[in-house]
């Protein structure tokens, strides 16, 4: 889901900030995919003001009464019309049978994590996407569901899939408003004992990262030293910050492909830079035998977005079925390599098809059209730790998303289960 398509559903949602709308819209509205939406927005504006001007010349010319019958038949029975219908379609889509009972036992009662890292070395991981802008999710509310590891998620952009350059940052080291809130953040957490995953990602206003492509080798070049410039940034601030993990990249499968040499390169220049440890987050459907840094990094991440039913409202037995093949492919890489897997994202939607195709986000009007299910959801993470949680050469899971997500698990019983499995340890 692009930026601009993120934007205008996160309008409806009852739960946005001012600030987060704010950023989203400056994203947007530096490129061209952007440039045009508002321009359709400006239309939509437009024609409004038309049918206002329409209806104040009606009640000037043939006065109140045709004025009020010209509004009620030609503008507010259809609205009215069209209101129902979609408050029906909500109702249909947004009623579910089930009753979950939820466990208050598995959770954490005190006012610090219990630290279960040092003992198993799982990350108990959640990305929140609020810590570095307006930091409405509380810590103790993490600290609650057994979440010991926070990842903190800065942006930067490039236009689109053929862009030259990014919009890298003008000096190395040089904190902007929005890199001190990061910095404050992390320091935050790191004061409740929280650790920190620093996960830097390159959004872009159109395409997808994966497939950025050049036909020269010089824009290829010149492309890859503004991504380096821009990382070795968020690497100081890793460093400054004493962020516990630092992710060099995510889903840049054609760079990795075309340039490993240099990114290479650039892993030995992090190393200059930041102590702790590092990872690359691949997506799960990249040819990880074919990234051969592997073996500079601490950890094999990967977007865990496995596909895993056929159906829709699957059962629980089947979505562990559909876990056994990549499981087994997972074990084989890590065994390779000799380096635990650790999932830099995994999340589900709370819909009756989040186990079909779980990368796919919402569209605007998907609530119209989605039947939702919590129960989906639940059975998914279930699933999920089931599975995986127990094996020594799994390292743990980082939850897109705790909120402001079409994935979000805050107040679902998705939450639950999450806060049950990392309570778990490793026997």
């Amino acid at each position: 889901m692009c930026i601009r398509d993120r934007y205008f559903s996160s309008i409806f949602k009852a739960s946005v900030t001012f600030d987060r709308l704010w950023d989203n819209y400056i994203s947007i509205i530096t490129n061209i995919t952007g440039f045009i939406a508002f321009h359709t927005l400006a239309l939509i504006i437009y024609l409004l003001f038309l049918i206002f001007r329409y209806y104040i010349r009606i009640y000037k010319k043939k006065g109140i009464s045709i004025f009020l019958k010209q509004l009620f038949f030609r503008l507010f029975t259809p609205i009215l019309l069209i209101v129902i219908i979609i408050k029906s379609l909500l109702y249909v889509n947004n009623n579910e049978d089930f009753d979950y009972q939820w466990n208050h036992i598995i959770e954490n009662k005190t006012d610090t994590i219990q630290d279960l890292y040092k003992i198993d070395g799982k990350h108990r991981g959640m990305g929140v996407y609020d810590f570095g802008r307006s930091n409405r999710t509380t810590k103790k509310e993490l600290i609650k569901n057994n979440i010991e590891w926070v990842q903190i998620l800065p942006y930067f952009y490039q236009e689109s899939e053929t862009s030259k350059e990014i919009k890298s940052i003008k000096e190395l080291g040089v904190w902007s408003r929005r890199d001190s809130s990061f910095i404050k953040s992390i320091k935050d957490l790191h004061a409740q004992k929280i650790k920190v995953h620093l996960k830097p990602h390159l959004w872009m206003g159109s395409g997808w990262r994966s497939n950025i492509n050049f036909n020269h080798e010089k824009d290829w070049n010149n492309w890859f030293e503004s991504y380096r410039k821009t990382i070795l940034h968020y690497a100081l601030m890793a460093e400054k910050t004493k962020a516990e993990l630092f992710c060099i990249g995510t889903e840049l499968r054609s760079s990795v492909k075309h340039q490993p040499k240099k990114w290479k390169k650039l892993i030995q220049e992090i190393k200059t830079i930041y102590a702790g440890k590092l990872t690359y987050a691949a997506n799960w459907d990249d040819n990880f035998d074919t990234i051969d840094f592997w073996n500079e990094l601490d950890y094999i991440g990967i977007q865990g977005y496995f596909p895993l039913t056929k159906e829709s409202s699957p059962t629980l037995e089947s979505i562990q079925k559909g876990w056994q093949t990549h499981k087994e492919m997972l074990q084989r890489l890590s065994k390779k390599h000799d380096k635990k897997v650790l999932f830099t994202e995994v999340g589900y939607r709370p819909d009756a098809n989040a186990t079909k195709k779980p990368w796919e986000w919402g569209s605007i009007f998907g609530s119209l059209f989605k039947k939702k299910s919590n129960k989906t959801q639940y059975l998914a993470y279930e699933a999920l730790y089931g599975e995986l949680w127990k094996e020594p050469w799994f390292a743990g899971t980082y939850i897109w998303q705790w909120n402001n997500s079409d994935f979000e698990i805050k107040g679902k019983p998705a939450e639950n289960s999450v806060a049950k499995w990392y309570a778990t340890l490793k026997k």
